[in-house]
């Protein structure tokens, strides 16, 4: 492995944990506001990056390589609205996407296959989260201001039912 893509790997921990940290707070947020479906879902997307934090540490240390945990900064603990969450936490993801596609370009000018491979994983994981946080999103604004409608939304994520969620392939039904 070239220490160019070996760095920016490290560098992409970052994004990885404070993505992590951010939905931990937006988890917190959500449950100090009484709304248990999305602090369930946003706890589960805490849980995620920190897994993919280690999908990408596993990696380099399978190719015995250096891992270096970057320093993170608190996350905020105050947003104006489940809008506001929802909208941040897709920034987030889309700056997390933007990232790995920049990644597996750089992957391939090295021609690092074992990374691509890695990345691709990454790739199809993306397009997954960008895709359940705009169909959130299209959710919460449809309810809008109405305490019912935003209570009836978080009645469908406490219920398992992420909107915009695509069912496991290898799942029975």
């Amino acid at each position: 492995m070239k220490t160019i893509i070996r760095n920016e790997l490290n560098k992409h921990l970052a994004l990885e944990f404070e993505a992590a940290y951010k939905y931990m707070a937006m988890s917190h947020w959500f449950d100090l506001n009484d709304l248990p479906g999305f602090a369930t879902w946003m706890q589960t997307q805490s849980d995620d990056e920190f897994t993919h934090a280690r999908k990408i540490i596993n990696h380099l240390l399978e190719r015995d390589q250096q891992v270096v945990l970057p320093p993170i900064e608190q996350p905020g603990t105050e947003w104006p609205s489940p809008v506001a969450i929802v909208e941040e936490a897709l920034a987030a993801e889309r700056n997390v996407t933007a990232s790995i596609n920049d990644l597996y370009e750089l992957a391939g000018k090295e021609n690092d296959r074992a990374a691509q491979i890695m990345l691709q994983w990454f790739i199809n994981e993306q397009v997954e989260e960008e895709n359940v946080a705009r169909a959130i999103l299209g959710r919460l604004r449809l309810a809008g201001d109405n305490g019912v409608g935003l209570l009836m939304v978080d009645q469908e994520m406490s219920s398992g039912g992420v909107p915009g969620a695509m069912p496991d392939p290898g799942e029975a039904n």
